[in-house]
């Protein structure tokens, strides 16, 4: 089957990449900005008709698109995960043999939903930031596209290759750098939320699964567990070995001028510190669903957090 992967110099694309180069059943074309792309070419600038004559002389019969922005300005986030989509869509639909898309979407697309329960794809979407709202464009874009598609809608991403921008990325910089330095403390944002963590490699399982599948629409990508990202984070610093203090900040969600101090104690460890912020309201609680994934891809998450995250630790101490 020749598939063609947008995106594979992404955190998620280079997981989807190297799984989907492993299948000997799958003939893969990379087209992206980057020198290492069989075809090189921007989504967020190129035209629908340029794009559409890629698709003719590859012929894929499944696009898999893990193009997008996570960080930026929201004019950057819309260009990348909004117009690159719609160009995307426009191309396949022109294309002589329209191939079946498969997109990553987010669970940002969510926002805010009911604590304690897990979100299924039939919640109506409420994006709460400018990366959330950019997404569900694409999502939406992509559903209204008429083609053969299914939209993954992931999680919690963690594992190797986590962004230094990341939560876990950040962390486990500044763990690296107190136990270099000698250091009693890191400093971190707010820990309190919950959140459905799921491995990167399982992601790109899911990926797999859905380019060979008939599925179409919405599909939550998780492990269908909520985790305390505090409870995360304590993962990774016994994966690190570090005794010394977190410094968290502790947020409100009364008024703006308003923040609480919470002392906090790591098992095993030194207290973790809380600092006083002004209160921000964040997403609480984000679980998936995961019924949909299971029956119609025939795909469960499988990597445990803590492994996760001690491989994140790993590479992170072994990068030179």
């Amino acid at each position: 089957m020749r598939v063609l992967l947008l995106g594979a110099g992404g955190y998620i694309g280079r997981r989807v990449a190297e799984r989907l180069l492993l299948d000997r059943d799958l003939q893969v074309t990379v087209l992206g900005r980057r020198d290492s792309a069989d075809i090189r070419f921007d989504l967020a600038a190129g035209s629908p008709g340029a794009l559409a004559r890629f698709l003719d002389a590859v012929a894929p019969q499944v696009v898999v698109n893990c193009a997008g922005a996570t960080y930026g300005t929201p004019r950057t986030l819309v260009r990348a995960n909004a117009l690159a989509v719609a160009t995307v869509c426009e191309a396949i639909r022109r294309s002589r043999e329209p191939a079946r898309l498969v997109h990553i979407g987010s669970a940002a697309e969510y926002g805010t939903v009911p604590l304690g329960t897990p979100v299924p794809e039939s919640a109506e979407p409420r994006p709460v930031g400018p990366y959330g709202v950019s997404k569900l464009a694409g999502t939406e874009l992509v559903l209204s596209s008429g083609l053969d598609a299914a939209v993954l809608r992931v999680f919690d991403v963690v594992g190797p290759g986590t962004p230094a921008a990341s939560l876990f990325g950040r962390l486990a910089e500044g763990l690296r750098r107190a136990l270099e330095q000698q250091e009693g403390q890191v400093r971190m944002p707010d820990l309190s939320p919950f959140r459905d963590f799921v491995d990167v490699r399982d992601v790109a399982q899911a990926v797999l699964a859905a380019a060979v599948s008939a599925a179409t629409g919405v599909i939550n990508i998780g492990t269908g567990h909520a985790v305390r990202a505090r409870e995360a984070a304590e993962l990774l610093v016994r994966a690190a070995g570090f005794e010394g203090v977190l410094c968290e900040e502790i947020r409100t969600v009364a008024l703006p001028a308003q923040s609480v101090v919470e002392p906090l104690l790591l098992p095993g460890g030194g207290p973790l510190a809380a600092e006083p912020r002004p209160a921000v309201e964040p997403v609480a609680w984000r679980q998936a669903d995961v019924r949909t994934a299971r029956e119609r891809l025939g795909w469960r998450a499988h990597t445990p957090l803590e492994e996760s995250l001690g491989d994140v630790w790993l590479e992170t101490a072994c990068r030179v």
